[in-house]
């Protein structure tokens, strides 16, 4: 392989790993935009109990901060290791506590709204 083309493949890695940095940044926020909601917004609409809500909004918060963190570093190792020319994956015990997170917080929302 040339030079050129070498540096082509780096260029193009390096820039899906961006993406897939900016992605993860873009499910924070959204994740964020739901601690806002659920935990902000909707207290002061319902009638009743608004602690489940506000529970619930400090837990999107909590996964939204634990997103940002994990892009944060899963960028910096994996522009690290892919200087190195490797490759690492994401961790599946990162993945599976983010979806555990995510599963509990969307059933638990579910149950705030059938329930209240």
């Amino acid at each position: 392989m040339s030079d050129a083309s070498e540096r082509d493949v780096t260029r193009r890695t390096l820039l899906a790993a961006e993406r897939t940095w900016l992605a993860w940044w873009r499910s924070a926020i959204a994740a964020t935009a739901a601690a806002v909601a659920v935990g902000g917004v909707v207290p002061q609409l319902v009638d009743g109990s608004r602690t489940p809500y506000v529970v619930l909004g400090a837990g999107y918060a909590a996964l939204a901060i634990a997103v940002f963190v994990g892009a944060g570093r899963r960028q910096a190792r994996l522009v690290e290791t892919l200087d190195d020319g490797g490759y690492e994956p994401v961790s599946s015990r990162w993945v599976l506590g983010l979806t555990a997170a995510g599963a509990l917080l969307a059933l638990g929302t579910f149950a705030a709204i059938v329930l209240t």
